[in-house]
């Protein structure tokens, strides 16, 4: 039988039971923090009150790298996108009890979000933070990182702004860097044409400190949108 061929997801769902505190956060926290595609284009003056550099990262999982940046840069406006229910309420209820103000969540597709709602030309860094690597090589079309995406999220960028991946997979870590690489309007940040020291303003997460343990070394890759 002939395989059908499907659009590329930024997600493998996995749905999960929610704790009381993350049931809380999705009741009482969307309503404060949560955009919705069907709401149409993304307006980035209206929602927030701050007038910041605009980041969105897409897949924060349980949300405490995002919710620990919010935090450090109270003046930055912060867009997180994640379909898995548990991780957005366990966000949006420490969002709140945390008063942090300068986050907004989609709990829906990155890729309808990116074509639906956020304006070309309005991110100033979109940051994507150990993707699912599909190590079986019959699975790597699954990849997220694949040349049509790049050129989607490279035409949100504005001027000067940045793609930050990060992974603790080599195999597609050298995969990621050929797929930016390609990309004619981005350029490499790394002096080494390869790939840049964690910067001190991303906080190691689990997969980061998982993939340590493991061995695996960790690989952050840093484009800058060129002048148009």
């Amino acid at each position: 039988m002939t395989e059908i061929n499907r659009p590329i997801r930024s997600f493998v769902l996995r749905a999960g039971r929610m704790t009381a505190g993350q049931e809380r956060g999705w009741s009482l926290g969307f309503p404060q923090y949560g955009l919705t595609a069907s709401n149409g284009p993304l307006n980035w003056e209206s929602s927030w009150e701050s007038r910041g550099p605009r980041i969105v990262e897409i897949g924060f999982g349980m949300g405490d790298s995002l919710l620990a940046m919010a935090e450090t840069s109270p003046r930055s406006r912060f867009l997180g996108i994640e379909v898995h229910t548990p991780g957005v309420g366990r966000l949006l209820g420490q969002a709140l009890d945390r008063d942090v103000k300068n986050i907004r969540v989609y709990a829906e597709d990155a890729m309808v979000v990116l074509d639906q709602c956020i304006p070309k030309g309005s991110v100033d860094i979109l940051q994507i933070f150990f993707p699912d690597p599909w190590h079986k090589k019959r699975h790597h079309k699954r990849r997220l990182i694949q040349p049509a995406f790049i050129t989607k999220a490279a035409a949100l960028l504005a001027s000067g702004g940045r793609i930050h991946l990060a992974t603790d997979w080599m195999p597609y870590a050298e995969d990621m860097l050929a797929v930016l690489e390609a990309e004619p309007t981005l350029r490499n940040t790394s002096d080494t044409g390869q790939y840049v020291p964690r910067p001190a303003w991303r906080p190691e997460t689990k997969f980061e400190r998982r993939g340590t343990k493991l061995g695996h070394g960790v690989r952050d890759l840093v484009f800058e949108k060129l002048d148009t």
